[in-house]
């Protein structure tokens, strides 16, 4: 009767997994305090009053930095599942991760050369 036989389990999980926000998001809407006061819709910044305004130019390193760090943590969860069926896949797959790495540090060697990676 269902189209897509073996499905059934996503097309749950999917339901379950879309239920829980808008759940969540209901009850959070349902429960919180009514009525503002001043203090409530200012600016909290770490209990210290804000200074100046929110629209501020940050330096380009800071989000260099930012994505030099998501490119190799994102990359780095590609080696995970290949760690895993390491005895399963052979020598050619070896290879490849070689190859992969390999890539990996000459993209690290030349953010680094371009200085994306010092701070100050």
């Amino acid at each position: 009767m269902f189209v897509l036989s073996g499905y059934e389990y996503f097309l749950g999980f999917l339901l379950v997994c879309s239920l829980v926000p808008a759940i969540a998001l209901g009850a959070s809407a349902l429960l919180r305090a009514r009525g503002g006061y001043p203090e409530r819709v200012t600016t909290y910044e770490s209990g210290v009053e804000p200074i100046g305004g929110a629209w501020i130019q940050f330096n380009i390193r800071y989000y260099m930095f930012a994505l030099v760090f998501v490119v190799f943590d994102v990359e780095t969860v590609f080696l995970y599942p290949w760690a895993v069926a390491f005895h399963r896949l052979g020598l050619l797959a070896f290879i490849e991760a070689l190859i992969f790495i390999a890539i990996l540090v000459i993209a690290l060697v030349y953010a680094w050369r371009k200085g994306a990676l010092e701070w100050s």
